[in-house]
């Protein structure tokens, strides 16, 4: 069996038609095949997650494969205001944030979310992906151009297809590309650039001084998604427009509570204006069940830890560069990575499936990438550090992560590890 082929060609199965919808699901038959090999890797049950470490088939594994950068999760005072938040609120708000789903906890953090990314006004969702598709259908419509980073999030892409805005993509991170592609749309159309602040695979950052220049010279307006930079760059983790120092040229800021502020939930923050206008008509926004009073309390939480304790943000920093470097001298190529967000390049999506589930049985849990999140042929193992994490234990995992690259062979260029079942 060419497990190469089978892999790849799963997808055509969304392409296929026919009078009956569901034959695709039944003709969907990669899942039990990995499962039959044991190297799927989705949607695996965590029983404990402590940040630099995890729980999983009752084994304690390092955890390089969350989104808890600075491993707020897990903090005590996180937990505590969430479950008082559940005490007095209930589980739900059972309705949208437009008629009866907001509280206290949503009023104060939006204000609080404002004054931290340096904007007038906040608005908070129920989910980060809802947070991009209520501005984007807010904003944009078909008598609007949406230009997109070929590499930005998935939830950016469907935003803009939900608005029915023309989609253009632009070479990532390439303010050359943008330009030409600006200088070519008519004077009289509505544009939003939308960019990634810290790209969520590569782990690169946007080159936010040229593009806000190219936007600003073309009389457009931008839109960040620092869904991974809160709490990540920028002085004391405030964004990737405060480390440019950017934050009044950019017009609309979102980001998520799933990475570093310990919760789930997204935000946005814009002036008072912009913020009333996607209150009202981001369908996210209007249609949509609002996030717990729990949930919302825990987000409030840890954005007061890290204003209080910025220097989390630089221990996650020496942690990045010590997987980074660790990484790199045992041969892997991390790509462009300057942040927490490190790619392990492997190409061969087979190999990239068949690793992660070694380092699992070893003791380090990464998560393997394949295609449509990363091109085809460049599968990856995408690492994340935390920072909890110890250098004794980032350590460690460098040399299973090593040890594992050199029984595949993925450490030595000229090398190739067929997988062939």
């Amino acid at each position: 069996m060419d497990l190469e082929k089978l892999i790849s060609s799963r997808h055509e199965l969304l392409e296929s038609g026919g009078r009956d919808v569901l034959k695709k699901a039944y003709d969907f038959e990669i899942v039990e095949i990995l499962k039959s090999f044991d190297i799927y890797p989705y949607f695996k049950e965590i029983e404990k997650n402590e940040g630099a470490t995890a729980v999983i088939n009752g084994k304690e594994v390092i955890m390089l494969g969350s989104n808890n950068y600075l491993g707020l999760t897990t903090h005590p005072e996180v937990r505590k205001t969430a479950a008082e938040a559940a005490l007095e609120y209930g589980t739900s708000m059972t309705g949208s944030r437009f008629l009866n789903g907001t509280s206290r906890f949503h009023t104060e953090l939006e204000m609080e979310l404002a004054e931290f990314t340096g904007k007038e006004a906040g608005l908070v969702f129920t989910t980060g992906y809802q947070a991009n598709l209520g501005v984007m259908t807010a904003l944009l419509n078909e008598n609007t151009k949406c230009v997109l980073d070929k590499f930005d999030h998935a939830s950016i892409y469907d935003g803009c297809r939900m608005s029915g805005a023309e989609m253009i993509t632009f070479r990532h991170n390439d303010g050359e590309d943008l330009d030409r592609i600006l200088s070519g749309i008519p004077q009289d159309c509505g544009i939003l650039v939308v960019v990634d602040g810290v790209f969520s695979m590569e782990g690169d950052i946007v080159k936010l001084d040229k593009i806000v220049q190219v936007v600003k010279k073309h009389g457009a307006r931008i839109m960040l998604d620092d869904a991974h930079g809160i709490g990540v760059v920028g002085e004391g983790g405030r964004g990737t427009a405060w480390k440019f120092g950017l934050t009044g040229e950019v017009d609309v800021i979102v980001g998520t509570f799933s990475k570093s502020l310990a919760s789930i939930g997204g935000f946005v923050s814009a002036d008072y204006k912009t913020i009333e206008f996607i209150k009202h008509f981001g369908r996210s926004m209007i249609f949509s069940a609002s996030a717990p009073p729990s949930a919302v309390a825990a987000a409030r939480t840890a954005l007061r830890i890290l204003k209080t304790e910025p220097r989390m943000v630089n221990k996650l920093h020496d942690n990045a560069e010590r997987l980074r470097n660790g990484l790199t001298k045992a041969g892997f190529d991390t790509g462009v990575s300057v942040t927490p967000i490190i790619p392990v390049t492997i190409g061969s999506e087979p190999v990239a499936l068949c690793m992660a589930r070694t380092l699992l049985d070893e003791g380090v849990f990464v998560n393997p990438v394949c295609y449509p999140a990363v091109p085809k042929k460049k599968a990856m193992l995408r690492t994340s550090v935390t920072a909890l994490h110890t250098f004794r234990q980032i350590d460690r995992a460098v040399e299973i992560i090593a040890e594992t690259g050199r029984k595949y062979e993925v450490v030595k260029p000229e090398a190739r590890y067929q997988v062939s079942i």
